[in-house]
């Protein structure tokens, strides 16, 4: 079955992005999209997402101002697509449903899984998602670590953290949690667990971050949707796995040598960027990486990059 190569646009303005509406008649009707179409022979996908969104909504995008974000291959059973997506803030004009279809402006957190084609979910976590996935460092003691969490979060205000102590037994890393909890709801910032699944019925986070090990006997989701699943991966076959119990992204790595790993084998970007061609969710870059190394990540398809260093 032939792949049909689909450029897509995320195009994001003032915290909503651009969605437009199937007709019925056609393959997946009825549901939501991001516009776009498929790539013609000859073109670039910079040249398919100009003209395409030019002959859907009669948008400017400045191609320089273009991003990539995913590359998502599915296959639905009747048809094999490649969703090459890309976003961009600078869209010049107002849109209008130049071909009949419904589009409007919604805001991200308004998006719905089921309203949307199969294919088209990764994109979604791919734009809710930071490209900078900060992870909680060393500390001596309780104390300790939630003064330090206090501390760095009014300094550096991330997005999203994740708390990782692995050396903490349920009951230290619960009161941990509590408070860092709180830290995180005063700044905005998501707060994932690091662990077991069922360490979110002992404190409500926004998410859950597995390590291998126990992300490895898993067989289905081990948490609800609407509630982060990230899973800490290094090669190939943990990626598919990952994809398989419903990862909503997963960290890859180590990349470069790093000193809290130094027995691993980095894998290099090129690997990097093999691996992540081949993954259907958003994937961090870790392992001897700096905050700076986002832009190259997310170059290579990646998310961005996740690590300690940059902020702990």
């Amino acid at each position: 079955m032939k792949e049909v190569h689909v450029a897509v646009a995320a195009i994001q303005r003032g915290g909503r992005v651009l969605i437009a509406r199937r007709p019925d008649h056609v393959h997946q009707g009825g549901l939501l999209e991001f516009p776009g179409g498929k790539v013609e022979p000859g073109e670039t996908v910079q040249q398919a997402l100009l003209r395409e969104i030019d002959e859907e909504t009669g948008l400017r995008i400045p191609e320089h101002s273009l991003q990539p974000v995913i590359a998502i291959r599915h296959d639905y059973g009747d048809k094999r697509v490649l969703l090459d997506v890309w976003r961009t803030l600078e869209a010049e004009g107002d849109p209008v449903g130049r071909e009949g279809q419904p589009i409007d402006w919604l805001p991200l957190e308004a998006l719905r899984d089921d309203e949307f084609p199969m294919a088209n979910r990764p994109i979604i976590r791919a734009l809710r998602l930071s490209d900078y996935l900060a992870i909680s460092g060393v500390f001596t003691d309780l104390i300790d670590g939630l003064h330090r969490f206090e501390r760095q979060l009014d300094m550096h205000r991330p997005e999203v953290v994740m708390l990782r102590a692995p050396w903490l037994g349920d009951s230290d890393y619960r009161e941990l949690a509590l408070g860092v909890r709180g830290f995180c709801q005063e700044m905005g910032t998501s707060l994932i667990l690091h662990g077991a699944p069922q360490r979110l019925e002992q404190v409500a986070a926004d998410g859950i971050h597995l390590p291998w090990s126990e992300a490895q006997p898993l067989t289905a989701r081990p948490v609800p949707d609407g509630v982060w699943l990230g899973v800490s991966c290094h090669n190939e076959d943990e990626l598919a796995h990952a994809v398989t119990i419903g990862a909503d992204y997963v960290t890859l790595g180590p990349v470069k040598a790093t000193l809290s790993h130094p027995d691993a084998s980095p894998m290099d970007w090129s690997r990097f960027q093999a691996l992540v061609a081949q993954t259907p969710v958003p994937v961090f870059g870790l392992g001897g990486l700096a905050r700076e190394d986002a832009g190259l990540a997310r170059q290579l398809g990646g998310q961005g990059v996740a690590g300690i260093g940059s902020w702990w």
